[in-house]
């Protein structure tokens, strides 16, 4: 029998049926509050984060895979403690900026899609063929070989998520993944999003976005003050602005 040093504690099992949780969770950076006594249990495929600018949305998301640590509360994925299992959560919860420059960070586009299977520990085979495939699926299979950076905005914007989504977690957090995006590139990132197995938690100001989704937060001064379905929820967001 394999014994634990002591003091070593050992890794829960992780439950997926919890989702993500949100425990008594604020944040501040310095003596600015970002986020206050944010109590939430995020179990649905899809959920709509809105808010005014400086309402705590970005620093939200970001709690959500351990990019972020609250200040005070906690955050659990799957029952794993976002503070404690970091490794673990990052493999279940998956991240997509709003820039993809933040992203994107080896030279070619098919080394930047198997960076994060390199980290991982997967074999270079089956890397290979992970990577063939999630590049044919949003039509890079032409640019592998490609500088990343000098893709077009849209095409930036697939590489990212294409990063993402080859590491094949069980939730995405999307942050304002079309702000940046013309009129096409933004439908088809949308589609793209409508069509994902994983549960998704997508920050947008893009208020059409949210149609079919199952939920909508909307946050204002750190707090989440409104939690309903889309069309409940966007219009106490409208009601909210209309008042700024």
């Amino acid at each position: 029998m394999r014994r634990r040093r002591p003091g070593s504690r050992a890794e829960p099992v992780a439950d997926p049926a919890r989702g993500i949780e949100l425990r008594g969770v604020g944040h501040g950076y310095g003596d600015r509050t970002v986020l206050s006594g944010v109590e939430l249990r995020l179990t649905e495929r899809r959920i709509g984060v809105v808010g005014g600018n400086g309402s705590g949305k970005s620093t939200f998301a970001r709690l959500l895979n351990g990019l972020v640590q609250p200040s005070a509360g906690q955050v659990l994925v799957d029952g794993l403690d976002t503070a404690v299992h970091l490794r673990a959560v990052r493999r279940r919860v998956g991240f997509v900026f709003q820039d993809p420059d933040a992203q994107i960070v080896h030279p070619t586009v098919a080394e930047d899609v198997a960076y994060g299977l390199e980290n991982q520990g997967v074999p270079p085979a089956e890397r290979g063929s992970r990577v063939a495939e999630v590049l044919e699926r949003y039509g890079l299979a032409g640019h592998a070989d490609h500088p990343a950076h000098l893709l077009s905005g849209g095409q930036k914007q697939l590489l990212a998520i294409a990063g993402v989504l080859v590491m094949r977690p069980a939730r995405i957090v999307f942050d304002e993944p079309t702000t940046l995006l013309d009129l096409v590139n933004a439908r088809r990132v949308a589609r793209l999003i409508a069509e994902l197995d994983q549960q998704v938690v997508v920050v947008t100001h893009q208020l059409d976005l949210l149609d079919g989704f199952d939920r909508v937060l909307v946050l204002d001064g750190g707090t989440v003050v409104a939690d309903d379905e889309p069309t409940a929820a966007v219009a106490a967001y409208r009601t909210l602005m209309a008042d700024r």
